[in-house]
């Protein structure tokens, strides 16, 4: 059956803002669904409050409405639209289901005379509340742990009576795993019980008997109205039950099911979906699998959308499964749609890999002061990676690589913990670092049978580690000049990184590339086709390996490597790596804007980027995409491989930057601004200097690298002192210190962390306005594309501010001043491209904070309130395809944009919520007002004065 031919316009809702729980994997399946769309030739309309997105791009749907994710702005978008025919709620996450709900039962929807596709209320409600849920699988003849539901503490009490603990509290309808929490004693029953009551909207929670210890599996799966089921991927969570899914280590394909269970669980996710409503689309089934020989499967969840985990099994399956459940939605069968890789196959065949991907969650709990670090129920990572290998231990390493947190892989690098107590709690108590922990364990001698006991994790995972430490002892007995090729070929495909294996030797990095290059032991590229190599490929979508040389019929010694170089000119765009906060969504939407700007340009581009949730790592948004660790023997070896022109580094986000000074030491050109003023941005002392010399004013200042410095130099500024290190993002580290007690202790702690970084100490402006602008410089010309006020008072982080774009209350002298030292800030730092440049104002004169010459986060969100393309533009000033001269800007904005930060505070009960110069928030809205007697300006207006002290 072809589509539905009664469907012209399609309402999609997006997923707002991003916070824990729900990141960009839903501008990515949302991106997909609208271009999905697009082919069909049917109008789109999309509802999103999120600036930072690609998702809310102008050309993305016929009509995009920035508006806050309420039934109220349904409305007026239905009277606006009266053409729109049905909605797709499947491709925003949780928000946009409840929204539908919502709209449904006041009756929005039937109104309108709009249908809903995609997904049935009756799925979502079965699904969503838990007691439905248990009772259709009973009557289906699907296990289910033993649960209750209740909506009163009194009901609770007799629960937890009759099942005993450990339980655990599940709130409905929360997303995250929100109001959820183990409960292994009486004594801490009643406070998880009421906050899992008050969690939920509708007060009502799920008491379960604990399933601790048992193994957790996830099934991607898609269905189409003539009930044809095709199940994707089946992900292996390394971590047991008990975990929440979105903070466990998950390997794909599944690694240690019995073949005959993995037909069982197959029959009953497909039993699972066919059973919960009449629909077409996605489907996500989680399973929970006895640790015996018995295997027993409990069915633990079912979520009739795209979720966070579909978003991972289309990157490591290669299967793009909003784009094809989109279509579905439409009333197209599986059978008459095509495989979008092989373009020579049906969509209705399942993938078959020939390779390991294994996610690694990314968290940030530095940021939350305070904050329970031990993973549970409910979610706590910001964002997550993944790595593509051979094998599981290649990919393993791949991911913990990509992590970007300092480390060089598992082991090897001198940082593990070698404190016996230490290691065994970290065990005990899961902790995000518990990845790198267990080969700590095997390295001190602790058997895998009592890492096993007290973890619970599958023997074959902790036999792979083992394996891995026996070759780090062996490699070891041997130095740089002595390593046989076969004991190197097998680190490196076992995924040890150089830098790991010099460790090993005690020799430099530099030393075992030499050697590798002289031995022949060079990474080899493959595709991600889905099928096993079964088909030819069309789409260029790569992973890095090591193999065997094989020596060909006519003598020649080769090895097969499937990424072919082209002739044609070509540009590497870095990646952002992993969400985390001070660098987020904003930064893929500035990637993802600079390939397409750079193909416009007639370049062919190369994506090299381990974020498996973006836009930018998508199979068909670059010409050929690496999915690779934006880590430095990774990304040298492809720019060997592929020879391009030169690399873009400043819309990365730090990831991208960090890696300018060994590109510019290995002779590779960096599009736009130069490595040496990006160098000087980031050293807080040279940069002040550079305002000394360009009679620019700043906060008087000093630079320190010891404690004793710093003190001596309190003297001279005066308190309050704010102290920042060099080199980092989202404000980390910086603080406002109003003593020399507070000044010594916090330096002495952020040379520990930090060591040996530059920190420099300034006069706090106290009371003080904070602006920030946005321009582009082609390095003769400037154009200010936005200045932005803050409300809140300088000294907490731009990040975490409201702000307003225009000014709402700066003189003309201060923007004057503003548009004065941006110009003269950006042509000294000789910027070509992006530059963000933050200012305090106190008694009508403008200081400077800080200058980053490369993307920031403001950039999508004056975009989009003005309606321009600024990343396309300052992306062909960088490639000198275009000067400032050469672009008709023509900003449209009635009224005033606000960017509204958003926290993610309520994952953590007992965290310091206090706002400062370092950064907290996860994501960002916008909302347009018209006037400054708009109700919720006041409101935010109003709140400014708990910020100032004076």
């Amino acid at each position: 059956m072809p589509k539905n031919k009664d469907i012209k316009c399609v309402l999609i809702i997006g997923s707002g803002p991003i916070i824990i729980g729900q990141a960009c994997e839903f501008d990515y399946s949302g991106t997909q669904s609208l271009r999905s769309l697009k082919e069909e030739g049917i109008k789109t309309i999309l509802i999103n409050s999120n600036p930072a997105t690609i998702m809310t791009d102008p050309a993305m749907a016929d009509h995009v409405y920035l508006k806050p994710l309420t039934t109220k702005s349904i409305v007026e978008i239905l009277k606006a639209h009266p053409e729109i025919d049905a909605v797709l709620p499947t491709m925003g996450g949780q928000t946009a289901l409840n929204l539908a709900i919502e709209a449904d039962e006041k009756g929005i929807w039937n109104d309108f005379n709009v249908r809903l596709i995609g997904v049935d209320i009756d799925a979502i409600n079965i699904c969503e509340d838990r007691e439905q849920f248990k009772q259709l699988m009973g009557r289906i003849g699907i296990p289910v742990a033993p649960a209750k539901t209740v909506t009163s503490y009194l009901q609770g009490k007799e629960v937890a009576q009759e099942f005993g603990y450990p339980l655990v509290i599940r709130a409905s309808f929360t997303l995250g795993g929100g109001g959820a929490g183990f409960v292994h004693r009486a004594e801490d029953f009643d406070e998880m019980l009421t906050y899992g009551l008050e969690t939920s909207p509708i007060h009502e929670v799920l008491i379960d008997k604990a399933l601790l210890g048992w193994k957790e599996y996830e099934v991607e799966l898609l269905r189409d109205k003539n009930d044809n089921v095709v199940i994707i991927c089946t992900v292996e969570n390394m971590d047991p039950m008990g975990i929440h899914t979105g903070d466990s280590i998950t390997v794909a394909p599944a690694m240690t099911l019995s073949d005959k269970t993995f037909q069982r669980m197959r029959d009953m996710a497909i039993k699972m979906m066919r059973n919960i409503g009449d629909f077409a689309g996605g489907c996500n089934v989680q399973f929970a699998v006895s640790p015996d020989e018995k295997e027993d499967i409990y069915a633990i969840e079912i979520n009739p959308r795209v979720s966070r985990s579909s978003a991972l099994a289309s990157k490591a399956t290669g299967y793009p499964i909003a784009k094809i459940a989109t279509k579905l939605a439409l009333g197209y069968h599986l059978d008459e749609l095509e495989n979008q890789i092989t373009k020579s196959t049906s969509a209705l065949f399942e993938p078959s890999l020939d390779y390991v991907i294994v996610k690694i969650p990314r968290w940030n709990f530095d940021k939350f002061e305070g904050a329970d670090r031990t993973l549970g129920l409910q979610m706590k990572s910001v964002g997550e990676v993944m790595g593509i290998g051979r094998s599981f231990q290649e990919a393993l390493h791949k991911a913990t690589q990509s992590l970007e947190i300092k480390r060089n892989g598992l082991g090897a690098d001198g940082k593990g913990y070698t404190d016996y107590d230490q290691i065994i709690d970290k065990l005990t108590n899961p902790s995000w670092d518990r990845v790198f922990v267990i080969y700590d364990a095997i390295q001190m001698g602790i058997p895998l049978s009592r890492i096993h006991e007290i973890t619970k994790i599958d023997m074959w995972f902790l036999k792979q580690y083992e394996e891995l430490h026996a070759l780090e002892t062996e490699i070891s007995t041997y130095d740089i000049n002595t390593l046989p090729k076969e004991l190197l070929l097998e680190a490196k495909q076992k995924g040890f990184a150089d830098r790991q294996i010099a460790h090993m030797l005690d020799c430099w990095e530099s030393e075992v590339y030499k050697k590798r290059e002289e031995l022949g032991v060079k990474r080899v590229y493959k595709l991600v086709d889905t099928c096993a190599a079964e088909f030819k490929a069309e789409t260029p979508y790569y992973y890095s390996t090591f193999e065997e040389e094989i020596r060909t019929r006519d003598g020649e010694i080769t090895i097969a490597n499937e990424s072919k170089v082209s002739d044609k000119k070509k540009i590497v765009v870095l990646g952002s790596g992993p969400n985390r906060i001070g660098q987020g969504i904003e930064f893929d939407y500035s990637c993802v804007h600079g390939v397409l700007a750079a193909a416009e340009c007639g370049y062919e581009t190369v994506m090299i980027n381990c974020n498996p949730e973006t836009v930018s790592t998508d199979f068909d948004t670059a010409d050929k995409l690496y999915f690779e660790p934006v880590f430095w023997e990774h990304i040298y070896d492809i720019i060997r491989h592929e020879n391009p022109d030169g690399v873009i580094v400043q819309l990365g986000g730090q990831t991208a930057l960090k890696l300018a000074e060994k590109l510019d030491r290995y002779g590779i050109k960096i599009m736009g601004t130069s490595f040496e003023a990006l160098d000087l941005a980031e050293d807080r002392g040279s940069f002040s200097t550079l305002l000394q010399k360009n009679d620019i004013p700043y906060p008087e200042f000093g630079t320190a690298e010891t404690a004793e410095e710093a003190l001596a130099l309190a003297d001279e500024l005066n308190f309050p002192i704010l102290v920042r290190p060099s080199y980092v993002l989202g404000g980390q580290g910086m603080k406002i210190v109003i003593n020399k007690d507070e000044l010594e202790e916090h330096v002495v702690d952020l040379l520990r962390k930090i060591p040996n970084n530059k920190l420099l100490l300034d006069h706090y402006l106290d009371g003080a306005i904070e602006a920030e602008a946005d321009a582009i410089c082609d390095g003769e010309d400037v154009y200010i594309i936005g200045i932005m006020e803050h409300i809140e008072p300088c000294g907490i982080h731009s990040g975490d501010s409201n702000a307003l774009l225009p000014p709402f209350n700066l003189g003309d002298l201060v923007m004057q001043q503003i548009k004065d030292h941006t110009r003269k800030i950006a042509l000294a730092l000789n910027t070509v491209g992006l530059i963000n440049i933050q200012f305090a104002i106190k008694d009508d004169k403008v200081y400077i904070i800080e200058a980053n010459p490369r993307a920031s986060r403001t950039v999508p969100f004056i975009a989009k309130a003005y309606k321009e393309p600024y990343v396309n533009y300052a992306t062909k000033v960088m490639l000198g395809e275009k000067k400032i001269k050469d672009f008709k800007f023509n900003p449209q904005l009635e009224g005033y944009a606000i960017k509204q930060p958003v926290f993610s505070f309520n994952k953590f009960q007992k965290v310091n919520k206090q706002l400062g110069p370092e950064m907290k928030s996860t994501g960002e809205s916008i909302l347009f007002i018209d006037s400054l007697k708009d109700d919720e300006f006041y409101d935010l207006y109003s709140r400014r004065k708990m910020y100032l002290s004076k």
